[in-house]
Formats: C-alpha cells, structure tokens, sequence
C-alpha cells in the first residue's frame, strides 16, 4: 500500500510538471502561428496508452514516464522526423518564424517551471503558514539521539548555533542543511548554564547522504510518553491503558521521555510488556502485548506546553517570501552540486532517479509534503532544461542565441547530429541513474 501511495504522488506530481511545461511551449507556439502536431504527456515509442485528435494537434498520454513532449512541425527535436525539413519551410513551420520568436516558445518551458515553483511556495505559505518553535521555547533542551551521541551531545542540551549561524528555531534539519550544503562544522551548545562547542568530523558530511543515514537524527524534541487517544483493535484497546497514563517505566526501565519509550518497545517486539503508568497521581501495571513492529496502538500528547509560534501570510506577504523560499532551496542544490565537485559529499549517493523521487513523497500522504517537493522539482526541472545540452530546452537556446548573435542558423542536419548526442547523454545519465537507485536497495 504504502508503495502504491509513493508512485500515485510520484506520477501525480511529475504530470502537473510535464504538462505546464509543455503547455509553455504549446502555448507561443500557438500564439506565433506554429502548428503543432502532438502534446504527450510521457513518451509514446511504439505505441500510447490514449491519444485523441482535435484540430491539428494530436493529444494523448504515452506509457513510458520519463517525461512529455509538443511536436512543433518544421523544428528538430528528439523525435528525429527529418522528412518535413527536406521540403521549403511553410509559414506555419517553427523553422520559418524569427528566431526572437522561436527563441520565446523554447524558454516557455522553463519560464512556467519557475513560475509554478514559486507561486507553490508562496501559495503553501499563504494556505498553511509556518509554525516554529523558538529555541528559547524549548525549555528542556533536546533529546540526543543515536547520531547525536556519537559526538557527544547529550538529553538536555540547548543548541544554539551552528558555525557562525544562531539557530532562531528549534529541530536539527537546518544544522543538518549546513552541514551538508555549506561544509559546517561546529555546533555551539549550552549545557548546566556554560556554552560549550562540539566538532563535527568530515565524515559526517559525506555520511549524511548515504543511505544507512537517511533516517538518522542528531536530535529531537523530547516530550512525556501521556496517552492521548487509542486506536480500535490495537494492543493498548485490549489492555487496561486509558486516556491520561503517562508511562513512567516499561518492565522495570524507568521512561523519561517518549523516546526512551519507542526505544524500549523495540526490544520487545511481539513480545508482553509490563507498563508501569502515573494515572491520576497514583502507579498502575499495565500489561500490554506489542506488535510483531513493536508498536502499542495508542497516540501521545506532549504535557510540557512548548509555546510554537504560528506566521501567517497575505498574499502580498507569501510571494516574495516563496521566491525567496525556491531561491533558497535552488541555492542548497547548487551548493550540493558545488560539493560533490569539492569530494566533500559522494556523487553516488546524491544522484538519484524517479525511485529516489518517490521514496522522498513518503508511504503516506501529505499534501504539504507533496507540495514542497513538487515546488521544489519545478525549479530543478527548469533549471536542468536550462543546461546547453543539445535534445534539452537549453541546447535549442544555446544553439538560436548563436543565429541571434551571428545572423546564421545551424544547419539542418548538424542540430540532427547535435540532438542525437544530447539526446544520447541525457538517457545515459538517466540511466546511470536509475542503475545508482537500484544499488541502493540492493
């Protein structure tokens, strides 16, 4: 199940890209008086799954999801169907409009690629705001995790920078950000009322992007183990657990923390568990038989009250903050670029295909989850479409700025040959790719 929900909101979201991204170039297409020939969503070789014509334009969905395409008549392009361009252009070939205006249908792509990715952005922030919790709020410090250990931080720790950067909120994925993306390497801490500092290895750097790593945490929040609600058929509906309990030990273990709970459950998978549980100022045992997961069925409220601090937003006030949010998120990946070329983080375990794309939606979904990665592909996809690479959006540019600047086109036949080899290196890196994604599970 939770597989079928990764490739729904995998397939959903890479077909609202593709299709606004080729609707960018359908649409001046149009305007400038090309014909175009087909608008697929995903590629159609041999055979497609639905197709309809209406007017001039043949419509329809391929089998084969590595993308969509407009076949614009009279233009080069993956397609190779050369037969057209051995006739004199028409005038409602792409080849026979100024190259201002060809130039235009070809950054309509990208130009709505960035566009959406934005306004997602802007329009998550509008919809649902943000909610943080302040570091000074986090009034017991943080709960150190198995990652965390290792360099020594410890339960009750308040975090407060990282490098020269003050953490203004609390959770360990903007430390985690620096470290990966800008090379950072020294958390300050306060512990018992003195700051101290801990240094991060180098290693962590390139480990944070291995798969061994991908769940791992520095920290949390740590928060009370207080039953709140039980689920029908579970472990907890068959015991004696009520609303209220909050979980003092687990056979004989004393539980400080809801961490220190789902820890020991673990151990005990399957297995009956005696809890020992502070209902209404008085000790209870409860015993309760776990999961084959080591899971109990019941859900926990946190009794520390950490006062979040929720931001809304106009519209006014959430578009310049979502471009200002994709510029970042652009700029993290352009410093992961930039480090993979420094060695400080491995290429292998950074570059990923459509699998790696639909593990990041999750088993679960979430619709701001969902929009957050769809906002952010947006922008990669554009920017990937930009590079000079012949078969990409950007090889055409590259190629159309040359007659531009020289007032000579390329030849026919040399952007055939130029596409072919782009086209080539574009399926030899998704194919790399791919084969990277399948080592990983391997």
């Amino acid at each position: 199940m939770q597989i079928l929900v990764m490739v729904g909101q995998l397939i959903l979201s890479l077909s609202i890209l593709v299709v606004l991204h080729e609707f960018g170039h359908f649409l001046p297409a149009k305007w400038f008086g090309c014909r175009v020939e087909k608008f697929y969503l995903f590629f159609d070789p041999y055979f497609s799954l639905f197709k309809k014509k209406i007017g001039e334009t043949e419509w329809g969905i391929g089998w084969l999801p590595l993308g969509g395409y407009v076949k614009i008549s009279g233009m080069v392009d993956e397609s190779m169907d050369m037969e057209a361009l051995k006739e004199e252009p028409k005038e409602w070939e792409f080849r026979s409009k100024p190259a201002w205006q060809r130039l235009i249908i070809m950054l309509g792509g990208v130009t709505v690629n960035f566009i959406l990715g934005f306004l997602i952005f802007a329009g998550m922030l509008w919809y649902w705001g943000t909610e943080k919790l302040p570091t000074e709020n986090a009034v017991n410090g943080i709960y150190a995790e198995e990652l965390g250990k290792e360099f020594g931080l410890q339960n009750g720790d308040q975090v407060l920078a990282i490098d020269t950067v003050q953490l203004r909120s609390f959770g360990d994925s903007y430390v985690k950000e620096e470290i990966l993306f800008n090379a950072a390497r020294t958390l300050t801490i306060r512990r018992d009322g003195r700051e101290m500092k801990i240094q991060f290895p180098d290693s962590l750097q390139r480990n944070l992007t291995k798969e061994a790593y991908k769940d791992k945490r520095l920290y949390t929040l740590p928060r009370y183990a207080v039953v709140d609600s039980i689920d029908e058929d579970s472990p907890a509906a068959k015991s004696n657990l009520v609303k209220g309990d909050k979980i003092l030990e687990v056979n004989g273990v004393a539980i400080n923390w809801l961490q220190d709970m789902v820890k020991q459950f673990k151990n005990y998978k399957g297995k009956t568990v005696t809890l020992t549980v502070d209902r209404n100022g008085r000790e209870e045992s409860v015993p309760i038989t776990l999961t084959k997961t080591g899971q109990a069925g019941f859900w926990t409220f946190d009794d520390t009250h950490y006062k979040y601090v929720q931001q809304h937003y106009t519209i006014a006030e959430a578009i310049p903050k979502g471009i200002d949010k994709g510029l970042t998120a652009l700029s993290n990946q352009g410093k992961a670029v930039g480090q993979m070329f420094s060695k400080n983080i491995d290429a292998k375990d950074s570059i990923g295909s459509f699998i790696t794309i639909g593990r990041a939606f999750g088993g679960v979904w979430s619709w701001p989850r969902f929009w957050q990665l769809t906002g952010l592909l947006s922008l990669i996809l554009a920017v990937m479409n930009l590079l000079p690479i012949p078969a990409l959006d950007g090889g055409h540019v590259m190629f159309l700025l040359y007659e531009v600047v020289t007032g000579r086109a390329p030849s026919d036949k040399f952007l055939q040959v130029a596409t072919t080899i782009g086209f080539v290196l574009v399926l030899a890196l998704m194919g790399f790719a791919i084969f990277n994604d399948v080592a990983k599970v391997l």
